[in-house]
């Protein structure tokens, strides 16, 4: 056993190792504003960190991490991620005057792509600071430590970048995936950077809001996140962000090859724009003459905040927290339903995502037609995800509908504990439903003076829906059964020694 966590502890400091450089990208900005010098040692002491961590990794004896199994790559990734979020905390606490809880808080919601905050102010906040809150939303939401470490091990990394949720390997060789999803992912960066500066923002700004949409996570560098721009033409470039982010790499890789017939055979981003427009088109009807003065003014406020829930990214264009929009029921219920949906499978967007809902609902349809038709009359279900054609077996539907009622279950568990502090019903289900969800919109309840036990029950919410839940039990459960059988083998030892 002990010869197995060696060689996952060796993976592990690999990854810390792509996370020194990660931590110290933000004083790059330095080079433009000198003043923020002065900050920098917020990011050297993490990094500094980071880099003792792989040293130990050296030390061990162990010389290479070798194939990482799935069942090790659980245990990997989930202790990856608490570790670099603890890591990633140092600035917040350091230079951005949050306590510890905060920091956490702040470090997941980023690396998570959720967007929830502590801060109040961000206005206040250093130009590092900012960049930071951004840079971990799209290295997170991304998965670059899986992706490094993808780089770094190739075909050996397989498991481990499974056990991080991610089925997207685009081609077979897994390096080669990963340098293809870097390869797009900065390509709708540099792309998006330079639409939203043409639209009004500053260089600064632009940057930021495009790593933020496409990694839909939400952080903004205004405290009235997009709709303080009051600019349409910003609004609709951040929708196709917020969608290109939702959209999984698989359907973006075939795109760019031209598979335009693959990319249209593929029934997840039919079903997530289509909902959009949906429920957008119906829910601004009913508001006309009570929360909006004609169609126009309403569809653009209701449809990107659809949009901002179904793909898990959390920008506002209208303040949720006030009265008037909690009052608007119907809203408040399709976006939490929007929330839970999702976005696509091996996008950056979290919840239990469109393929899932896909399988769900053709599995619902074939059903009805075995049921009217003669026996035998419905053929086995292929779906498109990507290029790739599945045949959709009971397997498929079994997980769908487990990571469906796993979400279910944790979000009556934890709106239940939300308002055992107080909090209304209405309130406590949308913001547990948008921190577990990834997506980022709140109603209010999130502050830097709520409770310590509902922060952190957020957080769980955060990290444990970053994983689908599935991953973290994993992990868990094998931790307790290696310890549990090491004790077993020394109980008997004991025993026959004693004999």
């Amino acid at each position: 056993m002990l010869e197995r966590y060696l060689r996952i502890y060796k993976a592990f400091t690999l990854v810390i190792s792509q996370y020194a450089f990660i931590v110290i990208a933000p004083l790059i900005l330095c080079i433009f504003y000198p003043e923020e010098l002065s900050n920098s040692y917020g990011f050297l002491l993490p990094a500094l960190f980071s880099a003792i961590i792989f040293l130990t990794g050296l030390i061990i004896r162990v010389s290479d991490p070798g194939t990482i199994t799935y069942r090790d790559g659980a245990v990997l990734t989930i202790f990856t991620w608490i570790v670099i979020s603890i890591l990633s905390a140092l600035p917040y606490m350091l230079i951005g005057n949050l306590t510890f809880s905060q920091s956490i808080f702040e470090s997941v919601s980023g690396l998570t792509g959720t967007g929830l905050t502590m801060y109040t102010d961000v206005t206040k906040l250093s130009k590092l600071l900012l960049f930071w809150r951004s840079f971990t939303q799209w290295v997170g939401s991304a998965g670059f430590a899986v992706l490094m470490l993808g780089l770094v091990l190739g075909p050996r990394a397989a498991s481990f970048y499974k056990s991080e949720g991610r089925s997207d390997n685009l081609v077979p060789n897994i390096r080669r995936s990963a340098q293809i999803i870097v390869a797009i992912y900065v390509s709708y960066t540099v792309a998006g950077t330079t639409a939203l500066k043409i639209a009004g923002m500053d260089w600064f700004e632009a940057l930021n809001h495009t790593m933020t949409a496409l990694a839909t996570g939400g952080f903004s560098t205004r405290n009235g996140s997009i709709g303080e721009f009051n600019n349409l033409t910003i609004e609709i470039i951040v929708i196709i962000l917020m969608f290109l982010g939702a959209t999984g790499f698989g359907i973006h890789y075939a795109f760019w090859k031209g598979n335009i017939r693959a990319v249209l055979k593929n029934g997840e981003p039919w079903l997530m724009t289509t909902s959009s427009f949906f429920f957008s088109i119906v829910l601004t009807i009913y508001s006309l003459g009570k929360f909006f003065k004609n169609f126009g003014e309403g569809f653009r406020y209701i449809f990107f905040q659809t949009v901002s829930a179904v793909s898990g990214t959390g920008f506002q264009t209208l303040p949720l927290s006030e009265q008037k929009w909690i009052s608007f029921s119907p809203f408040m219920f399709v976006l939490i339903m929007l929330m839970l949906a999702g976005g696509n499978m091996d996008s950056t967007s979290s919840g239990i995502k469109q393929f899932r809902i896909w399988i769900i609902i053709n599995t619902i349809y074939d059903s009805i037609k075995n049921f009217i038709l003669p026996k035998g009359t419905v053929k086995k279900k292929i779906l498109f995800k990507g290029e790739q054609q599945l045949v959709i077996g009971d397997e498929n539907v079994k997980e769908a509908l487990l990571i469906f009622m796993m979400y279910i279950l944790s979000l009556s568990i934890g709106s239940l504990i939300l308002m055992l502090h107080g909090y209304d019903m209405e309130r406590a289900i949308f913001e547990f439903a948008s921190a577990m969800d990834g997506v980022g919109l709140s109603c209010g309840v999130t502050s830097p003076d709520m409770p310590l036990t509902a922060m952190w029950t957020l957080i769980i919410g955060m990290f444990a829906g970053r994983f689908e839940f599935l991953i973290v039990l994993y992990a868990i459960a094998k931790i307790i059964s290696d310890f549990r059988n090491k004790s077993k083998e020394k109980f008997l030892m004991k025993n026959l020694v004693g004999r």
